[in-house]
């Protein structure tokens, strides 16, 4: 089976096609580069093209090049407070792109597509941990996207015929236990990685957004799930469809939660070294508490996070900062 991963020189999609590689699939990463890492699909060792996946004409090419049979998106947008600071660029690629990415699905007959949804399509949860029929109320243009999108893919199935599984991430960390793949944003944004740079030297302080929030210690409640564990659940839902199930959706999260404050104590144990974390008000958007009920794809697909420990998300994570400190440049 050939695999197409939409974003695959990325953070999750590079792990992704890693973990594809090593169980047999035939894998070709597609990628702008504007985020992604050409140096992360060289580690990986399959396939790149470089090309927007808002261009039909290198879609289609490259779809009919290596006789794919399905589609992994990971090719979004993905950040909170940009998506509420300029929503324009994120309708314009999340769903505009999106659009014509579903185009060459459809003009390429293929009939299986995963996508990287979100935690963000529930918004603020009236319930922890939260269900995948919990009502969604996003509270961010970026959660917004993921929203209209798995919307989409719902009417694709019923006009078209074309199945796919929404997963919907919660905090995606860590890094590939052997040291090879990491994660590598610029900006960084994400509240490990930056703990991790402070820990290491590389920053003089960590934010923490809000300390009034309705949690145990006043934090953000987050649930961590390792990138290794979610490449495992894309892996799963394609074998999902292609054994014949149906369009649905599942959340990707450990089913408990870690306060900010958890986190930095948890990365002070790992690292033995002191952050210095301080309080800043709450940015907009941002849902005070978040954490999955993972019951249903565990009973569906068999699904169990292999690394459900924040220590140990942490201490991958660190291992390789620590051996990359510039990242994929060093």
């Amino acid at each position: 089976m050939s695999i197409l991963i939409i974003g695959g020189a990325g953070y999750i999609g590079s792990h992704t096609a890693d973990v594809l590689k090593k169980r047999g699939y035939d894998v070709v990463i597609f990628d702008s580069l504007e985020l992604g890492h050409r140096i992360a699909t060289q580690i990986v060792g399959v396939p790149f093209v470089h090309g927007d996946y808002g261009d039909l004409s290198i879609l289609n090419k490259t779809i009919k090049q290596f006789q794919v049979d399905a589609v992994m998106h990971f090719g979004a947008y993905a950040s909170v407070g940009d998506s509420v600071i300029d929503p324009s660029r994120y309708y314009e690629s999340n769903i505009g792109k999106g659009l014509i990415l579903l185009r060459a699905v459809l003009d390429n007959q293929i009939k299986s597509f995963i996508f990287s949804s979100s935690a963000a399509t529930y918004g603020e949860p009236q319930v922890v941990p939260i269900p995948e029929d919990h009502p969604q109320k996003t509270t961010n243009p970026y959660g917004e996207t993921k929203l209209m999108f798995e919307r989409i893919l719902r009417d694709y199935d019923f006009a078209f015929g074309l199945k796919s599984v929404s997963l919907r991430y919660f905090n995606a960390a860590g890094a590939d236990p052997d040291g090879r793949l990491g994660e590598d944003h610029t900006p960084e944004q994400h509240i490990l990685p930056l703990l991790i740079d402070t820990a290491l030297g590389r920053r003089a302080e960590v934010k923490i957004f809000g300390t009034d929030w309705d949690t145990r210690d006043g934090t953000c409640l987050r649930d961590f799930v390792h990138v290794v564990d979610l490449a495992d659940a894309h892996i799963r839902s394609l074998e999902y469809l292609k054994a014949g199930g149906k369009t649905t959706a599942y959340n990707l999260g450990n089913s408990y939660g870690t306060t900010v404050q958890e986190a930095v104590t948890a990365t002070e144990r790992v690292t033995g070294k002191k952050i210095n974390a301080v309080p800043a008000p709450r940015r907009p958007g941002d849902p005070g508490r978040l954490a999955a009920s993972c019951e249903k794809i565990k009973a569906e697909l068999g699904w169990d996070p292999i690394y459900p420990d924040i220590d140990t998300i942490i201490l991958h994570a660190y291992k390789w900062r620590e051996a990359h400190p510039n990242g994929y440049g060093g």
